[in-house]
């Protein structure tokens, strides 16, 4: 039988059937010999994809043994396999396995069923992908990791997984930047707690010289800065020219400011232009908290 490559009446319910998870209908049209299980739309995007995508485990393997194609890969380079780990369904992922699907197969930007299922967290998922040998290492085109996808993404449970099979807790994407400076820009205390006990690199620093803790204080993370501090960061002068207290006073935040303080920051450290922590804000309090004395005589 010839694979039908055209968007068909018959496909569309194919595809319909496949998609609501009607079973029946779906025997019934593959069983009439005028739609294929291959039929696909003019993505590419095949019948066992959708079915996969919305968790149809019946549907699933319905098609399977119908001759559907595991390993086909639609327009973005994106396959069954792929689908179902994107969406958490590790159920479907493990009937994929049972009939032979790969997880070396690569969308054009890189991405593999273990990065889009670390990507969303789906801990599962992840588990039946590395027990398939999915490969720890993988890399987007960009570089990132499924490790910095996980911390991107704050997902504690998947980054232990990924560690215990032995990902690279400090290899960072093209740009510089490590999991740890991501997870802490973001706010993931949990994620930069489990990161720096597994020797994540506290003051790595990204492409513009930024490290870890200078993008928490930026941003005001306080919990993130309270973590990091326990593992000693580097308080001085950056690549980039500032402090981790200058990120802090730019921030606003009077606490992230008294944080940094307590752990001896100086704030007579001048930045690259020559400018002490206090010459970039006019934050009464914060200037309070960097000076008190000379607040306090002033009034």
């Amino acid at each position: 039988m010839s694979v039908n490559k055209k968007e068909t009446p018959l496909a569309n319910a194919a595809f319909w059937a496949a998609r609501r998870g009607n079973l029946a209908l779906l025997q019934l049209l593959l069983n009439s010999g005028r739609v294929d299980a291959d039929c696909r739309d003019s993505y590419g995007t095949t019948a066992l994809m959708v079915a996969s995508y919305s968790g149809h485990y019946d549907c699933v393997k319905e098609l399977i043994m119908q001759g559907a194609d595991i390993n086909y890969q639609r327009e973005t380079g994106s396959t069954a396999l792929f689908f179902a780990s994107q969406q958490g369904h590790h159920d479907v992922v493990k009937l994929l396995f049972e009939f032979g699907a790969s997880t070396e197969i690569q969308t054009k930007d890189g991405g593999t069923a273990l990065t889009v299922a670390s990507q969303y967290g789906h801990f599962n998922v992840v588990d039946v992908l590395l027990k398939n040998g999915a490969n720890v290492h993988d890399e987007l085109n960009d570089g990132a990791t499924p490790l910095f996808l996980a911390a991107q993404g704050g997902h504690v449970t998947v980054i232990r997984q990924l560690l215990s099979a032995g990902a690279k807790v400090n290899y960072s994407r093209e740009d510089g930047t490590a999991p740890l400076w991501m997870a802490a820009q973001l706010g993931h205390c949990e994620v930069v707690k489990v990161l720096l006990l597994r020797g994540a690199d506290r003051d790595a620093e990204n492409q513009d010289g930024s490290t870890a803790l200078f993008k928490a204080a930026l941003k005001g993370h306080n919990d993130v800065i309270e973590e990091m501090l326990r593992f000693c960061p580097s308080l001085g002068l950056l690549k980039n020219g500032f402090s981790a207290l200058h990120a802090a006073v730019l921030s606003g935040n009077a606490k992230t400011v008294l944080l940094l303080l307590g752990a001896n920051a100086d704030p007579m450290l001048p930045n690259k232009n020559n400018e002490l922590p206090a010459d970039l804000t006019k934050n009464e309090r914060i200037l309070n908290v960097l000076h008190p004395r000379k607040m306090n005589r002033d009034s």
